[in-house]
């Protein structure tokens, strides 16, 4: 038995409070790790926008930036969106992106001529983004 505040309690209450406390703290942890895990890498496996084709950029330079990479590709059409995928903790290229364009024929195009071509001094790989989340 314990003594708190002149109020008497049993060993087991204890116990159970602080099992109850400790308990909440890890799921607290495991969901704040959870939901940050989601914002981190939620908008890796987005669905695309109906009509959006999404063009994976392989084997890119690691000075390429997306600025770089959207004037390349608007040559064959409209860009929607271009993102680079870079490293977590380093936030350097891992040299390859995605590009997502709204017109399918500009797309193909842009896929035919972009695949195999030299960009600043790198052989690029071009296709059609397969998204197994989808």
């Amino acid at each position: 038995m314990f003594q708190i505040f002149g109020t008497t309690i049993q060993h087991q209450t204890v116990a159970a409070a602080a099992a109850s406390l400790l308990l909440g703290i890890v799921i607290g942890c495991i969901a704040g790790r959870l939901a940050a895990r989601r914002q981190r890498f939620g908008r890796k496996f987005k669905k695309s926008a109906p009509g959006m084709v999404e063009i994976y950029i392989g084997n890119l330079s690691y000075d390429t930036t997306e600025a770089y990479l959207r004037k390349e590709f608007e040559k064959y059409g409209e860009v929607a969106t271009v993102r680079i995928i870079t490293g977590h903790s380093s936030h350097k290229s891992k040299g390859y992106g995605f590009i997502e364009m709204p017109n399918r024929p500009e797309a193909e195009k842009a896929i035919a001529a972009m695949h195999g071509a030299d960009v600043q001094g790198r052989r690029l790989h071009v296709n059609e983004a397969r998204n197994s989340k989808n």
